[in-house]
């Protein structure tokens, strides 16, 4: 779907917001039904082995297990919005910036950028504790952020050597949440449902 997009990336509601669709159950939404291959998809070869990432049965990297790790304890603080902003505004522009540096065919731009929003949102569910998974992050594939970029400040070209399947096998979930058993599912679809209306502008 093609919205705004506005401030999104990772977690990324400033970096997906306007892309973000309700949030996707894995037990009641087949993920075959809707994605098809696109490896090599309209003979552009810079698609070749697309499939080889997530699957060509998980065109946006939907997560269906996870492993939560305990080895270290994390603990959520908060700070101002605007630094949060700020962090998740630097990584949407650093997506951008990987989008069309590393990638020359705009189809291509677009299916991978669209993967890659696609992707993000699920985090929305995990959120809102609607698809069983926890709302953390994977530590073993964060842990590359410092691959991304060369010390000369140019985006590496470097194979990080991690599939998409890979991708919450090794997760933490910060403690310190105001999460709430009994009202926190109303307050939390009340604030999707607001950001959703911010977003269509109604």
């Amino acid at each position: 779907m093609f919205a705004k997009i506005a401030l999104p990336l990772l977690s990324i509601s400033a970096l997906a917001t306007g892309a973000f669709a309700a949030p996707f159950n894995p037990k009641t939404q087949s993920l075959a039904a809707r994605y098809t291959s696109f490896d090599n998809w309209g003979g552009y070869s810079s698609l070749s082995g697309f499939d080889n990432f997530y699957g060509s049965d998980n065109f946006s990297g939907e997560i269906s297990e996870e492993v939560v790790v305990h080895e270290t304890e994390v603990v959520c603080e908060s700070l101002s919005i605007t630094i949060i902003q700020q962090k998740l505004l630097v990584l949407q522009e650093m997506a951008k910036q990987i989008i069309t540096e590393q990638i020359c065919e705009v189809e291509t731009q677009t299916i991978v950028f669209e993967q890659y929003i696609s992707s993000v949102s699920h985090f929305s569910s995990s959120i809102m504790h609607s698809n069983g998974l926890s709302a953390g992050y994977d530590s073993s594939i964060v842990s590359h952020y410092s691959d991304l970029y060369n010390s000369d400040g140019s985006l590496s070209t470097s194979d990080l050597g991690f599939s998409g399947s890979d991708a919450g096998q090794s997760v933490i979930v910060p403690g310190g949440s105001n999460w709430n058993d009994a009202t926190s599912p109303s307050s939390v679809q009340s604030a999707y449902a607001a950001a959703q209306s911010a977003i269509s502008g109604n």
